[in-house]
């Protein structure tokens, strides 16, 4: 089989099956996802493998094989390989732990610290978040404390003082820059001020060092931790129902009192593969249960096989099913239809009574309804499909002076008390009187209802089954309500004997003004929609709505955000709303690395195909939109989870050809121009440089971007001139063998496309290293005895943008400076004339830091001179390189501050 132990399953009939026994060992397995370069969308995840198929048995057509039926379309297939640390493993849908029994030496009353070293698939946007560690059981309130991480990405520890009543504290997001790392939790029960404290750490083991998250939690007032009976147990906690999400914990520790005695330190990265039962250092008796087991295996592809094709030798013999695996990708780019608008895509959810966006083609004469038995909106005097400047609508109907509209509303079973009429409106000018905009019918007291305006003014008219004029309430209106679109709604309640009513307009982006009244009615209930429409000029109409209720609040929520395209909101934002909408059609996870900072603001969400709709939120802000390897779902990594990584380290000894460096222009960009979708545009242009236009010619970029604001083009523009005239080769593959090398499995088999890689241990005839870059795209190719890993990536030097206060990241380059005279390779002193404004510091504090004079690295200890030609005292050759330079080479920040955008 190939190695190390590759596994394929297929979910037949609802089990994973192991089928590794049947894949050719000639052609192995290769598995892909991720993009060519960093300029372009990620491909749909790819892998192709061939299963031997004795008597058809992958056939899923043979009634001879014990497969016959179970291997449809899009089959589920789970690859994954052995070889990594040992942890205890919750797959992702299965529950399962590690526990142990209580123990008098568990029964913490006191200070407690909780330290836990775990790799879960994802920190951020697992559902409602996971279970870490924790003794507590709900049954009999045998609540001690428990640790586990939200959905939103923190840590949530929650304890009881008596069994009962819950007490709990959350940390800010945690700043994942790593896919593995320890978090921990203490406790202080009583700080000596009269109030207890808690805090959370981070650190890249149990060991530490630990960095604070965010700032120590001090509540006033005592407490204490519970003894309760319940046993103590790591991963998924039976008594609570949170998402099983895949985890890897390599070990824990529970500590009585802030770095005090270890009660409890299961380590499951030290036992054999397998092992259900040992004994912790502190004495503690472990059981592994459930679905969890202590496992070395990693999931490299969680994919589907869309077809199930059949070969043969002609002699009949040999049948094999040579079969590609997709990821989630393939089968979004296979549906390209649109999704509708944000209105029409929000407001059925609410369960109105009738609803007509009033979206259908340009030769249409009635409006359908998206609602199970409503008939549609008859039109008469209107032309479908001629206004879409309604950003949260398609084209909506113009009508003509005269026209009308008329359905018939379904009535609610049970007897009507309250509901709402409403429909957006847009019009040329004001109607010089007033005149008829919206009008409808119900079967309480007040038989006909009537929305007027024009003239300065609103007006809202009721009659009874006589026709006599019971409600004629108006409303001073100004120019505005005139201007741009608009939303009426009426809405109505009853109260005892009476009805309180309400009409309300509401500006597409918030704005909104009501008034109302009280009439001794009854309200009944909607029976139809019956306008008349006056002499309007220009009027567009749309999205009419009956809804069951007359609350104010309710009332809004079907249209709040939705009528203005959700313009505004961040890319992350969009991306987790748009994954909730289409739960049934995709999961989605999405990954902030510095959540202080928002993603990209979007403009409005106009229809689209739900992939392309996708990718726009990742072409705005510039992060990675990629499939998850670990089930059939996307994640989004935003552009800050690219800065400033911890990279994974690889050593130049564990590669094979190819890895050589090209001067590609491929990604070049020196003129980018970026227009706002529907706004204006910013152009960038590199003036100057090695990159720029007059050195090596034009290559320019103009691309339309969804963004929120005029002024976001430029910000975008530069950021990506920036990015597209970086000075640095390119390394286009880097194959590493891990079958050579199997202690860099752990690590190489955990990235992800974006995460960051340095190659160390370069040799002499290459730029100094260490190699900083970009995976994009990663390729397994498993065969028997052989494990190579293809990773394509782009430089690493953008992403490593400046840090306020930090010791290298935090310094701002020179504008300009030269060696005033030439240096030789043992000359230890610099005199450095200053071109181009403020000379360099002399400030003792701010030393030492590294400076770069024609490749070579050198760090600055001290520099002295007020005018300036200055002298610079240095160490030379920090980088490996030495040699000697001339008078005029140009002295520069080995690491200057780059602004983030």
């Amino acid at each position: 089989m190939p190695v190390p132990d590759a596994r394929v399953e297929l979910q037949i009939d609802g089990t994973w099956t192991n089928v590794i026994d049947h894949v050719v060992q000639s052609t192995g397995i290769q598995l892909s996802y991720g993009r060519s370069d960093e300029g372009r969308p990620v491909d749909p995840g790819s892998g192709s493998l061939t299963l031997l198929s004795p008597d058809g048995l992958y056939s899923n057509r043979n009634p001879n094989s014990d497969y016959f039926g179970k291997l449809p379309r899009n089959t589920p297939i789970r690859i994954t390989a052995g070889g990594s640390t040992p942890a205890l493993l919750m797959p992702e849908g299965v529950a399962g732990r590690a526990t142990t029994p209580d123990h008098a030496s568990l029964d913490i009353t006191g200070d407690l610290d909780i330290r836990v070293d775990l790799q879960p698939a994802l920190w951020q946007d697992a559902g409602s978040g996971f279970e870490v560690i924790g003794k507590y059981v709900v049954a009999g309130n045998q609540r001690s404390y428990r640790l586990m991480v939200t959905g939103e990405g923190q840590l949530l520890l929650t304890w009881s003082p008596d069994g009962v009543s819950v007490l709990e504290h959350r940390s800010p997001v945690l700043p994942v820059v790593q896919h593995r790392q320890t978090v921990r939790a203490t406790l202080d029960v009583n700080n000596g001020l009269g109030g207890y404290t808690l805090t959370y750490y981070t650190a890249p083991s149990l060991a530490g060092p630990w960095t604070q998250v965010g700032q120590t939690v001090t509540t006033s007032g005592i407490t204490q931790i519970f003894a309760s009976t319940a046993p103590l147990e790591v991963g998924d906690l039976p008594a609570l129902v949170f998402t099983d999400h895949e985890r890897r914990i390599y070990a824990a520790e529970v500590r009585n009192g802030i770095g005090g005695s270890v009660v409890a330190a299961p380590s499951f990265q030290t036992q054999q593969v397998g092992t259900t039962g040992f004994v912790d250092s502190a004495g503690r008796s472990w059981t592994v249960v459930g679905g969890a087991s202590i496992s070395d295996r990693v999931t490299l592809a969680a994919h589907v096989v869309p077809t199930w094709p059949s070969t043969w030798h002609r002699s009949g013999h040999d049948v094999r099913a040579p079969i590609e695996t997709a990821g989630i990708l393939w089968r979004l780019g296979l549906g390209r239809k649109a999704l509708a608008s944000t209105l029409r895509r929000r407001v059925p959810s609410y369960s109105p009574l009738a609803y007509w966006p009033c979206e259908d083609g340009a030769s249409a004469t009635q409006a359908a309804s998206p609602i199970t038995g409503v008939s549609p909106l008859v039109f008469k005097k209107a032309s479908f499909g001629q206004d879409d400047s309604l950003p949260g609508s398609a084209a909506l109907p113009t009508v003509e002076a005269g026209g009308s509209m008329t359905a018939a509303v379904p009535v609610p079973a049970a007897g009507a008390t309250e509901w709402t009429v409403t429909t957006f409106y847009k019009v040329d000018s004001q109607p010089g009187s007033e005149v008829e905009f919206l009008s409808w019918r119900t079967n309480g007291s007040l038989k006909r209802w009537r929305m007027l305006m024009g003239g300065g003014g609103g007006r809202l008219q009721a009659f009874d089954f006589e026709g006599t004029l019971l409600i004629d309430q108006g409303v001073s209106l100004g120019p505005e309500y005139f201007s741009g679109w608009w939303r009426i709604a009426v809405r109505v309640q009853e109260s005892g004997p009476n009805i309180n009513w309400q009409m309300a307009w509401f500006n597409v982006g918030g704005q909104i003004t009501a008034f109302g009244g009280t009439s001794v009615n009854s309200a009944g209930a909607v029976t139809q929609v019956n306008t008349l429409f006056g002499s309007i000029s220009g009027l567009r109409v749309g999205h009419v709505t009956v809804l069951p209720t007359g609350d104010a609040d309710e009332a809004v929520y079907p249209f709040l955000g939705a009528d203005d395209g959700w313009a505004g909101e961040s890319a992350v934002a969009r991306l987790r709303r748009l994954a909730d909408e289409e739960a049934q059609t995709l999961t989605l996870a999405a990954w902030q690395g510095d959540p202080s900072r928002t993603s990209a603001l979007m403009g409005a969400q106009r229809p689209g195909a739900l992939q392309d709709t996708l990718q726009e939120c990742a072409d705005s802000d510039g992060g990675i939109l990629t499939e998850d390897t670990h089930r059939m779902g996307l994640v989004y990594r935003d552009r800050t989870s690219l800065e400033n990584q911890t990279p994974t380290v690889i050593p130049y000894a564990a590669l094979t050809t190819p890895f050589e460096p090209t001067e590609s222009d491929t990604r070049l960009r020196n003129d980018v121009t970026v227009q706002r979708v529907g706004g204006s545009s910013a152009r960038a242009v590199q003036d100057d440089g090695p990159l720029s236009v007059a050195a090596v010619g034009l290559y320019d970029e103009d691309l339309s971007l969804s963004l929120y604001q005029d002024t976001q083009a430029a910000q975008l523009a530069y950021w990506r001139l920036y990015l597209g005239t970086w000075d640095e080769a390119r390394y286009p593959t880097v194959r590493i063998m891990l079958h050579a090398h199997p202690e860099l499995i752990p690590t190489v088999s955990a990235l992800q496309v974006g995460d960051r890689v340095q190659i160390t241990g370069t040799p002499s005839w290459m730029p100094p290293g260490p190699v900083d870059l970009i995976v994009q795209r990663i390729t397994h190719n498993l065969r028997t005895f052989e494990w190579t890993v293809d990773l394509t990536c782009s430089p690493g030097g953008p992403w490593l943008v400046g840090v306020a206060g930090d010791a290298v990241r935090g310094r701002a380059d020179t504008a300009g400076s030269e060696l005033a005279a030439g240096v030789s390779t043992t000359d230890t002193s610099l005199s450095v004339t200053t071109t181009a404004a403020r000379r360099w510091t002399t400030d003792p504090a701010d030393f030492p830091f590294d400076i770069q004079v024609g490749g070579e690295e050198m760090t600055a200890t001290a520099i002295t001179g007020t005018g300036m030609t200055q002298t610079m005292a240095v160490t030379r050759s920090v980088n490996g390189i030495v040699k000697a330079h001339s008078a005029g080479a140009d002295v520069r920040l080995a690491h200057p501050t780059i602004a983030a955008l």
